[in-house]
C-alpha cells in the first residue's frame, strides 16, 4: 500500500517542480486506496465526486485531477469559498446548445444558487501549456468576469474590465471580495516571491508581445530594469513598499505613467544599458497585463537557475544558431569554478560572456571566502571582467550581475578579437588597473599599450562562439593562427580559433585558463597545428569530455574543456618554447549526463523519490562533474598546483 508521497512520485517525474505553485502538497491531499492498486481522493466540491488518480497495475495516472484538486484546497482554505459555491466539470454552453465535450474544470458561483459565475479555471497537468484561449471562449460564452488558467507550476489570471478586452490580475478576489479589492492592496518587497519567469515571458507573448509588433526582448528588459530599479528603491521606502503594480485604479493609462517613471529613473542609475532617448513602446493595455503578470515577481536575490533560463529562452534561437552562441550549463561552470580556483584579489575575465554565467558562479564562489557585505561588493565591481559582441547578451550579463548582487560591473559590448574596436573606457579601466602588460623593452612597451596585444588577467573562463569564419584580412593579419604554416595569410580562419589565441593573450605569465572548446580541436588530424600552439603556450593542466547533451536542444555538438596554465617565463627556453617537454595531465570524461536526449535537466533523487537539493536549495543536477572537479583537485595539490592551495 502506498501512501501519499509515494503515490505522487509515481504520477510525477518531480513533483517539487511540477507542483511549484502550492506548498507542502502532500499535507492538503488525502488519498487513499479504495480498492487493491487504485488510489482514489474525495473533490473538495459541493458534490464531493470521488475521483480515481492511480492504477498501480495499469501505472495510468490522473496529475491533472491533482492540480485541480489542490487548487480547490487553496480556493476554500486560502480565499474561503464555501464548498456548497463550486462545481466541478461543467457543461460550457455556448449559444444556445450545450456541449458535453467542453467542460469547465472549476466554477465558482456568486452563492449556492449556483445562478451567477463569479469565476472559471481551467487546469492542465504539469507538462500541458496553459490553454489561454480556451479559457477566453469559456469566460464569453458563460459571462464569467474571471478566469484561472493553470498547470501546477504557473497561473494565469484573466478578468475583462468591460467593454475592453481581458487584462490580467497577479491575484483572484477571496470570498466576499471583487476586482477593485484586489486592485486596492498594497504590495510590498515581503509580497514578492521566486516564480518561473520563463513561463510568464512565454504567457506574455501570447498574450501581448507577439502581436505588438514590437521586439519582445527589447520590452520585456526594459520593463525588467524598471522593476530592478523599484525594487532597489523600495528598499528605503515606508513598509517597503513597490511600486512596479498596476494602478489600483485599473486605468491602464496610470499603470503606464508610473511604470514610464521608473524606466526614465532606471536610464539613469544605470546610463550604460539603454540610450537616453529609448522608451517603453508597448500601448498602456498591453503594458498593464505585462506589469500585471511582472508585479508579484521577486528579482534582486532570486533564484539565479530561473533567471538564467528566463533569459536564455529570451534570446533568439536564430541568433543563438547563426552565432554559434549557446548558454554554458551552470553545472559545467561550477565545474570549471572549482579547478581554477580563483582567489580575492585575482582579476576574471569571460571573453564572451553571454549570460555572465562564469562571472557570476565565480563571484559566489569567492564571495565565500569574504565575511563581510562591504568586502564582497568591492570584489564584484573591481576585479570582474565581460566582454561579448552581442547587444543582447551584454544586457542579459548586466542584468544577471546586478540581479546576484553587484551594483556595477565591467561589461563590454565589443570583440574580443579586435583591440581596436575596444571602447575608451574599457581601454582606461585596463590602464588604470595595470592590466596591460609591460616590456623592459620600451619600444615593445609603447606597442603593447596601443595594442593591448598581452593583458594580465590572473584568470579566464570562456565559452567562444564555435560558428562562423573570419576573412577580414585587418583582423587576420593580428593573430599568429591568422597565418598558415609557410607565414602566409590565411584566407578565412574559424572564429573558435582565434579566441584560442586571444584567450592566452588575455592572461598573464602563470595565469589559468579554462575554455569550451569543439571536440575536434582534441582529436582531429587537421587540428594538430592548434594542439601544437597551445602547448607551446601553456601548460596543459586538464582535459574533461563533456557528454553529449551537454548543449541540447540547442546543439548536439560534442565539446570538451581545456585547462592551461601559460607558461612563466623562466619556464621558457630563448626560443620562447616551453623548457618542460613531459608533464602530467589530468584526463577525465564525463559519463552521467545532466541533460536527457531532449536537453531537459536530470536532476537527481534520494530513494524515496525526492529531489535532493543543493546549498542554495536548487533541485541537484543528477551528474558527475562534481567529482571530477573533486578528483583533479586531489590529484593537482599532490603535482604541486600552486593555485590549488
Amino acid at each position: 500500500m502506498l501512501n501519499t508521497k509515494d503515490v505522487l512520485h509515481k504520477i510525477f517525474k518531480n513533483p517539487e517542480q511540477d507542483l511549484l505553485m502550492f506548498t507542502d502538497p502532500i499535507s492538503k491531499l488525502n488519498i487513499y486506496e479504495k480498492e487493491t492498486g487504485k488510489y482514489y481522493l474525495k473533490s473538495i466540491s459541493k458534490n464531493e465526486e470521488e475521483k480515481l488518480i492511480y492504477n498501480e497495475k495499469t501505472n495510468k495516472s490522473a496529475p491533472e485531477e491533482i492540480v485541480r484538486q489542490l487548487y480547490l484546497f487553496e480556493l476554500t482554505k486560502r480565499y474561503k469559498y464555501p464548498k456548497s459555491h463550486i462545481e466541478i466539470e461543467k457543461i460550457v454552453q455556448f449559444g444556445r446548445e450545450k456541449n458535453d465535450a467542453k467542460r469547465a474544470d472549476i466554477v465558482i458561483y456568486t452563492d449556492d444558487t449556483w445562478q451567477t459565475i463569479k469565476m472559471i479555471v481551467e487546469v492542465k497537468a504539469p507538462n500541458e501549456t496553459n490553454d489561454i484561449q480556451q479559457l477566453k471562449s469559456y469566460l464569453n460564452a458563460e459571462g464569467s468576469p474571471i478566469g484561472v488558467a493553470l498547470n501546477g507550476k504557473y497561473s494565469l489570471i484573466l478578468y475583462r474590465p468591460y467593454p475592453k478586452d481581458f487584462d490580467t490580475l497577479d491575484e483572484i478576489p477571496a470570498y466576499g471580495e471583487n476586482v477593485e479589492d484586489v486592485l486596492h492592496k498594497k504590495r510590498t518587497l515581503e509580497d514578492l516571491k521566486e516564480q518561473d519567469l520563463k513561463v510568464i515571458i512565454k504567457t506574455l507573448e501570447e498574450l501581448v508581445l507577439a502581436n505588438s509588433g514590437f521586439d519582445s526582448f527589447d520590452e520585456i528588459f526594459k520593463l525588467i530594469y524598471a522593476k530592478l530599479y523599484d525594487e532597489k528603491e523600495a528598499l528605503s521606502r515606508t513598509n517597503k513598499e513597490v511600486s512596479f503594480r498596476k494602478s489600483p485604479t485599473g486605468k491602464a493609462e496610470e499603470t503606464k505613467k508610473v511604470i514610464d517613471e521608473l524606466f526614465e529613473d532606471a536610464k539613469k542609475e544605470w546610463p550604460d544599458i539603454f540610450e537616453k532617448t529609448d522608451i517603453i513602446k508597448l500601448s498602456p493595455e498591453h503594458l498593464s497585463i505585462c506589469v500585471g503578470e511582472l508585479q508579484d515577481v521577486k528579482l534582486f536575490d532570486s533564484n539565479l537557475r530561473i533567471i538564467d533560463e528566463a533569459f536564455e529562452y529570451l534570446l533568439p534561437d536564430v541568433a543563438k544558431g547563426k552565432k554559434g552562441q549557446y548558454f554554458t550549463p551552470r553545472v559545467v561552470i561550477d565545474m570549471c569554478v572549482q579547478m581554477l580556483n580563483p582567489k580575492k584579489k585575482e582579476y576574471v575575465i569571460d571573453t564572451a560572456c553571454g549570460s555572465a554565467g562564469f562571472l557570476v558562479h565565480t563571484m559566489q564562489y569567492v564571495w565565500k571566502s569574504l565575511p563581510t557585505k562591504e568586502a564582497r561588493k568591492e570584489y564584484a565591481s573591481r576585479y570582474l571582467f565581460g566582454i561579448d559582441f552581442d547587444e543582447k547578451s551584454t544586457k542579459i550579463s548586466k542584468a544577471v550581475m546586478l540581479i546576484a548582487g553587484d551594483g556595477r560591473s565591467h561589461i563590454y559590448k565589443t570583440t574580443s578579437l579586435d583591440t581596436k574596436e575596444w571602447p575608451s573606457k574599457f581601454k582606461s579601466e585596463l590602464k588604470d588597473l595595470t592590466l596591460i602588460k609591460e616590456f623592459d623593452n620600451h619600444t615593445k612597451n609603447t606597442d603593447n599599450r596601443e595594442s593591448l596585444k598581452e593583458l594580465e588577467f590572473d584568470v579566464l573562463l570562456a565559452n567562444p562562439p564555435f560558428a562562423g569564419e573570419v576573412k577580414e584580412k585587418h583582423l587576420l593579419s593580428q593573430f599568429e593562427l591568422g597565418k598558415n604554416s609557410k607565414g602566409k595569410m590565411q584566407k578565412s580562419v574559424e572564429r573558435h580559433l582565434l579566441f584560442i589565441e586571444r584567450n592566452l593573450d588575455f592572461v598573464k605569465a602563470g595565469g589559468r585558463l579554462a575554455v569550451v572548446l569543439p571536440q575536434g580541436i582534441f582529436n582531429n588530424t587537421s587540428e594538430e597545428y592548434i594542439r601544437k600552439y597551445i602547448m607551446k603556450k601553456a601548460r596543459i593542466l586538464a582535459v574533461v569530455g563533456l557528454h553529449g547533451n551537454s548543449f541540447k536542444p540547442h546543439t548536439p555538438t560534442k565539446t570538451s574543456v581545456i585547462f592551461l596554465q601559460k607558461w612563466n617565463d623562466n619556464e621558457l627556453d630563448e626560443g620562447g618554447n616551453p623548457k618542460v617537454k613531459d608533464y602530467s595531465i589530468f584526463f577525465a570524461t564525463q559519463k552521467q549526463s545532466f541533460k536527457d536526449n531532449s536537453g531537459d535537466y536530470i536532476f537527481e533523487k534520494d530513494k524515496n523519490g525526492s529531489l535532493i537539493k543543493d546549498n542554495n536549495n536548487n533541485p541537484k543536477y543528477l551528474c558527475d562533474l562534481d567529482e571530477i572537479a573533486e578528483a583533479f583537485v586531489t590529484w593537482g595539490k599532490k603535482q604541486g598546483l600552486v593555485f590549488l592551495k
